[in-house]
């Protein structure tokens, strides 16, 4: 919806201000998913969303505050997939793998159905890291699947493992195939975002974790 302003601030009626700040935030992630931060500007942010070039400064101060805001909203998304399959797999009252099973499909669905998230967490791993590093949510997202996967261990649904590495493992299977889709996943006559890839990379991850990490000796 557009907003017409004088100087800085819109003037006239502002009709939906929490719909108008959802299109910024869904037209920032976009650009910055395809563009990265730099190339992208406040202006260009507005035209896609269907405002105002000001509109975005208006509603979030300054580039750096929206993208701090697109990553917050990505990133809490991507933590809620891992809160809600836990919570489905605990009212299932399922075994090992029907707990590792609901999370790994959950987290894949994700990646496959959001690949903006991967691009703009690719673009932060090229720049250092430098707003991921701060955000809490990516933070608590992580400190929420460590907390998981020790969990699994003590219970003795894993093999021993170091729970910083398995966590590390897991997420590089499930990420990997998505981050280089193009360059890798496709060349090998793969499509990662098929319900049949996801079935099979689901089997695949789950089984390696309960019956592909030997001990040594």
């Amino acid at each position: 919806m557009s907003v017409v302003h004088t100087g800085s601030r819109p003037t006239g009626r502002r009709r939906n201000p929490a719909a108008t700040r959802e299109a910024i935030l869904n037209a920032a992630e976009r650009l910055f998913a395809q563009k990265g931060y730099e190339a992208t500007s406040l202006g260009e942010i507005g035209r896609a969303a269907g405002v105002s070039r000001g509109t975005p400064g208006y509603f979030f101060g300054s580039k750096e505050r929206l993208y701090r805001a697109v990553l917050e909203r990505a990133l809490g998304a991507a933590r809620e997939v891992l809160t809600r399959a836990r919570a489905r797999a605990a009212a299932a009252g399922g075994g090992p793998e029907a707990l590792l099973g609901e999370g790994i499909a959950s987290y894949l669905e994700f990646l496959a159905a959001r690949p903006t998230f991967v691009r703009l967490i690719e673009w932060e791993t090229l720049s250092g890291a430098r707003f991921l590093g701060t955000s809490p949510a990516h933070i608590g997202g992580l400190r929420d699947a460590l907390a998981l996967t020790q969990e699994e261990l003590a219970r003795g649904a894993l093999r021993p493992a170091d729970p910083v590495h398995l966590l590390l493992s897991v997420m590089g299977m499930c990420w990997f195939p998505y981050a280089h889709a193009d360059a890798l996943a496709r060349s090998l006559g793969l499509d990662p975002r098929t319900p049949s890839f996801l079935a099979a990379r689901r089997a695949h991850i789950v089984d390696l974790l309960l019956h592909g990490l030997l001990p040594r000796g």
